[in-house]
């Protein structure tokens, strides 16, 4: 599988997800898809959620904590070799009343034509917005 192969999965994975997982790209994920979300901030949502239900799982959980604000604008995709695809984003969200806005990089590895596995890195340390002032 080439480089513009994996950033075409990827975007079309990552739409699924955005549109609430519907879709016929469910069978982009592969069945040992790992989900992989570490936030100190929230830590009640970290951890390693197993295929796509738990991702879905996941997400869920994320839309309840936030009070349905949870929002992901896409800026960029870069490839990393074949099987690595980075996605930069800025998350928005409210926490207990106070809006956050987040850089975020997606890790998705990519390889026979499937997402094998995925991690959400939030920069916690460093939030935008007018509400985050530590």
């Amino acid at each position: 599988m080439s480089t513009p192969d994996s950033i075409a999965i990827v975007e079309r994975a990552a739409g699924f997800v955005a549109r609430g997982f519907t879709g016929p790209e469910s069978d982009l994920f592969a069945d040992d898809f790992v989900f992989h979300y570490f936030n100190t901030e929230l830590p009640e949502l970290a951890g390693d959620y197993q295929g796509l239900s738990g991702m879905q799982g996941f997400f869920s959980r994320l839309y309840e904590t936030s009070a349905g604000t949870f929002r992901v604008e896409p800026i960029s995709l870069n490839p990393f070799g074949d099987e690595l695809v980075a996605a930069y984003a800025v998350i928005r969200l409210s926490i207990g009343g106070a809006d956050r806005e987040l850089d975020a990089l997606f890790i998705w590895r990519v390889f026979g034509g499937q997402v094998h596995e995925a991690w959400d890195i939030p920069a916690v340390n460093t939030p935008r917005g007018p509400d985050s002032a530590r």
